[in-house]
C-alpha cells in the first residue's frame, strides 16, 4: 500500500469488490442461463402429442383438467388437445387420417369404432398396450368387448355412459313415491311404472312434467333400446346373417308400444324441445337421460334430486350406453417411440378415472369404483351398478346410419303420424334397402 493515500485505497478496494462481484453476477447470469437453456431443451426433447376430442361442457373442462394433470406429471410427453363439436367431429377426424394430417390420440364413441376398424383408421392396439404394461382384464368386461373385434382390442376404453333416471325430490315426496332413503318406490312392471307417474301427476302443479323426454332426437330410441333390452330373447338388431334387420318383432313392439302410450297419456308432455333444461329447472319430476347429466344438474342451486338405474320393467336390467374410448388413428410413418408415448397417455387417462366420473361417467376400470376418490362423490355410486347390464349398440359399420333412420321414424310416431307397428315396418324397410346395396 506504499505510496497510497488513505482515499486511494478505498478506491483500489472498491475496484477490486465491484470486479469481485460483476463476476459473481456474471457466474449467476451463466448458471441461470444454461438452466434456461436445459428447460428449453427438455421441453423441445419432450414429444408432442396431438389429442382430438369432440367434448362440450362439462366433459371438455374436466378432460381440459386431465390434460393439463398428465402434462405437469410427465415432462417427457406433452399433450396438445384440440376440441371440435361433435356435429362434425368424425367428418373432421376421417378426413384428417385420409390426407396424412391424422392426430397421435383420438376420442371414437364405442359406436363409431366398427367403421373406423373396417376402413383400417385405427391401430391395434395388442403390441403397444404390452409393451405399456397395460392390462386389460382392468376393465369393465362389457366396455372392453365394446372396444375388441375378432377379439383384438382397438381402443382403450375411458368410461361407460349408461341411460339412468333423474328425479326430483320434492315432487316424489309429495306424491309419496319417495322411501325414507330418498329414493324412488316404484311398483314393478308397465303398471307400476305408470302409476308412479300418474301419482305424480295428481300431485304436482299442473305446469310440471311427470317424465320429461323430447318429441324429436335420439332421446325415445335410447329408451326404447333399454327396455327391449329388458325383455327376455329381445335386443335383437340383425338376422344371424347380419343380412336384415330384425327389430320388427313382438319383443320390439312391446317395448315401443308402451313407450307409446306414455306420450299419448301426456305422462310425458308433447313438444318439450330441451328435457334437460325442463329438469333442470325444476319443472319435470323425472328426466331419462345419461349419465353425463350429472355434473351439470350438481350446478342447479335450487334443485334437489336423486339419480339411480333405469328401471327394470321386464324380465331383466338393461340400458342403452356407449363408451368414449381412446385410439390410436392410423399414420404412416408413425415413430414407435411416439406410439408409446400415446399408449403411456391413454393408460394414465384409463387408470384416473375418478377425476373423469366427476363429469358424471362410469369409469372403464372396474377397481376404480371401489376407490374412495369416486365414493367422495354424490350420486355416481347410485349408478354405476348400471355399468354390468348395459345394452350397446351392434358393432355394424353402419349402425349410426340405421339409428338416424329409426330417429326419424320416432318423430313421426311422437307425433301421431305413424303407430308403433307402422315405425317397426318402416325402419325394417330402410335398413334392409341400405343391407341389400352394401352386399352387393
Amino acid at each position: 500500500m506504499k505510496g497510497l493515500s488513505i482515499e486511494g485505497t478505498f478506491t483500489r478496494l472498491g475496484i477490486i469488490t465491484s470486479m469481485a462481484a460483476s463476476l459473481i453476477l456474471t457466474g449467476c447470469s451463466q448458471e441461470g442461463a444454461q438452466a434456461e437453456h436445459a428447460k428449453t431443451e427438455a421441453s423441445t426433447a419432450a414429444i408432442r402429442l396431438e389429442y382430438w376430442t369432440p367434448f362440450s361442457g362439462g366433459d371438455n373442462v374436466f378432460m381440459t383438467e386431465l390434460v393439463d394433470q398428465f402434462n405437469q406429471e410427465h415432462a417427457d410427453i406433452q399433450v396438445v388437445q384440440m376440441n371440435s363439436r361433435l356435429d362434425d367431429y368424425y367428418s373432421r377426424l376421417r378426413t384428417a387420417i385420409l390426407s396424412g394430417n391424422a392426430p397421435d390420440v383420438a376420442v371414437i364413441h364405442a359406436t363409431s369404432l366398427p367403421q373406423f376398424v373396417q376402413n383400417g383408421y385405427i391401430e391395434e392396439l395388442s403390441a403397444p398396450a404390452k409393451a405399456a404394461g397395460l392390462d386389460w382384464q382392468v376393465f369393465n368386461p362389457s366396455v372392453l368387448n365394446a372396444a375388441q373385434f375378432q377379439e383384438k382390442v382397438f381402443a382403450v376404453p375411458l368410461d361407460t355412459h349408461v341411460l339412468v333416471m333423474y328425479y326430483n325430490k320434492t315432487f316424489l315426496g309429495r306424491a309419496g313415491v319417495l322411501d325414507g332413503q330418498g329414493k324412488p318406490i316404484i311398483a314393478p312392471g308397465e303398471a307400476g311404472f305408470t302409476a308412479f307417474l300418474e301419482r305424480i301427476r295428481q300431485s304436482a302443479p299442473p305446469n310440471i312434467a311427470p317424465l320429461a323426454q323430447p318429441s324429436t332426437r335420439i332421446d325415445s330410441v335410447w329408451l326404447w333400446w333399454s327396455l327391449y333390452n329388458q325383455i327376455q330373447g329381445g335386443g335383437t338388431f340383425y338376422n344371424a346373417a347380419g343380412t336384415q334387420a330384425a327389430i320388427d318383432n313382438p319383443a320390439a313392439l312391446k317395448a315401443l308400444t308402451y313407450i307409446h302410450g306414455l306420450y299419448e297419456s301426456k305422462l310425458i308432455p308433447p313438444d318439450i324441445p330441451d328435457a334437460f333444461k325442463l329438469f333442470y329447472d325444476g319443472k319435470a319430476a323425472v328426466l331419462i337421460t345419461g349419465v353425463w347429466a350429472t355434473g351439470a344438474l350438481e350446478k342447479a342451486a335450487d334443485l334437489d334430486f336423486g339419480v339411480v338405474p333405469l328401471p327394470t320393467l321386464y324380465d331383466k336390467p338393461a340400458a342403452w350406453a356407449d363408451s368414449h374410448t381412446l385410439a390410436i388413428p392410423t399414420q404412416h410413418e408413425m415413430p414407435e417411440q411416439k406410439r408409446q408415448a400415446a399408449m403411456t397417455f391413454m393408460k394414465w387417462v384409463a387408470e384416473h378415472g375418478a377425476k373423469w366420473s366427476e363429469a358424471g361417467h362410469v369409469p372403464s376400470v372396474s377397481s376404480i369404483v371401489q376407490t374412495e376418490a369416486f365414493r367422495a362423490l354424490n350420486y355416481r355410486s347410485d349408478y354405476a351398478e348400471a355399468a354390468n347390464s348395459v345394452a350397446f349398440w351392434p358393432k355394424h359399420t353402419k349402425q349410426w346410419s340405421f339409428i338416424e333412420m329409426i330417429i326419424r321414424q320416432f318423430e313421426r310416431m311422437n307425433y301421431g303420424e305413424l303407430s308403433p307397428e307402422e315405425v317397426l315396418k318402416a325402419a325394417s324397410v330402410q335398413i334392409n334397402l341400405e343391407l341389400a346395396k352394401q352386399d352387393r
